[in-house]
């Protein structure tokens, strides 16, 4: 390695990048790069937000592989047979899995959502259904951050008969040897904020039924990450076994929306580019993928607002040592 240009990262790093905890780069399958700050270990794991969203995609496929779901194409609303339709709200009704997983799903709230109602609400599954369709128009992109995405737990856990983090363990972290200690829940706000901080906790966010979230309260570290990068990289195998359909890594990880606004494709639950796909959260927690040069980063991060943006930092400073 060019250790000029590793000082030079790790100094950008510091200075811009300075609520990261840790980088893991893999160059065909082989760590090349390995980095921890914040006094963080490769044991640390810590909050990676919406990148809950791409590994809640990895289940929905494997379910679908092994049959717990016949087709994403099925009505959300045949999983939950006993949810109660309100009058005249016929939109719900037709809105599909795929619909949900390319984010083209309307919802009732429009510009400001609900959070606090649905932190302290006891079903985040049936809130977020309560708040599915509308007057909105299926098939028109609408980026669903917290609030939603928790109907695939909801799906899983109805398909499989298992809770998400057992389904999830057994079919996809146990064969990776990525190690999530369990489930975790909130008695408080303060201590919701202290997750969100720490370095040292281990565990899937649920709500009070039990019921895993999916946008969001997944703990893992860059080095777990980067393993599910590889797998995506490898078209689904691991050390030789298939974990996920090579049919649905190439079809979740191309494009099958596009958020205009910010000019940005999606697949199902991965941000798609020119160069491959990745799992973003918030605070700048990442799973790149570069398809073409088969090389994954991974990056976690402390939350923090306005943070900058951890593709550029990857292209710009990272891809141009490894390549």
């Amino acid at each position: 390695m060019d250790q000029k240009r590793i000082r030079e990262l790790e100094q950008k790093i510091s200075t811009d990048y300075g609520n990261t905890t840790g980088v893991a780069v893999l160059k065909e399958g082989k760590l090349v790069y390995e980095k921890y700050f914040k006094g963080c270990t490769r044991e640390s794991q810590v909050h990676v937000y919406s990148v809950t969203k791409s590994i809640i995609s990895i289940l929905i496929g494997i379910a679908v592989d092994r049959g717990y779901i016949q087709s994403i194409d099925q009505k959300v609303l045949d999983f939950f047979p006993g949810y109660i339709v309100r009058k005249r709200e016929n939109t719900i009704q037709n809105i599909t899995v795929k619909d949900m997983l390319t984010m083209t799903a309307p919802y009732k709230y429009r510009f400001f959502a609900p959070y606090v109602k649905y932190f302290t609400s006891e079903d985040w599954v049936k809130f977020s259904l309560d708040l599915l369709g509308g007057q909105g128009k299926i098939g028109t992109f609408r980026y669903a951050p917290l609030i939603g995405p928790d109907i695939f737990s909801g799906i899983l856990v109805k398909a499989t008969g298992q809770s998400v983090f057992e389904f999830a363990d057994e079919n996809l972290f146990s064969p990776l040897e990525i190690h999530v200690e369990g489930d975790l829940m909130f008695k408080s706000k303060e201590d919701q904020l202290a997750f969100n901080e720490s370095i040292d906790t281990s565990g899937w966010v649920r709500d009070s039924l039990g019921i895993h979230t999916a946008g969001w309260g997944l703990t893992l570290s860059p080095m777990d990450m980067a393993k599910i990068g590889q797998l995506y990289l490898n078209k689904g195998i691991w050390n030789g076994k298939r974990i996920v359909s090579e049919k649905w890594v190439e079809e979740s990880t191309r494009e099958h929306s596009r958020w205009k606004k910010h000019d940005l494709s999606y697949g199902y639950l991965w941000w798609v580019n020119e160069d491959g796909y990745a799992a973003m959260g918030d605070g700048g927690n990442i799973i790149y993928v570069n398809t073409k040069d088969k090389i994954v980063v991974s990056s976690s991060a402390l939350f923090v607002p306005k943070v900058r943006d951890r593709i550029d930092l990857i292209k710009t400073y990272i891809e141009p040592i490894f390549r």
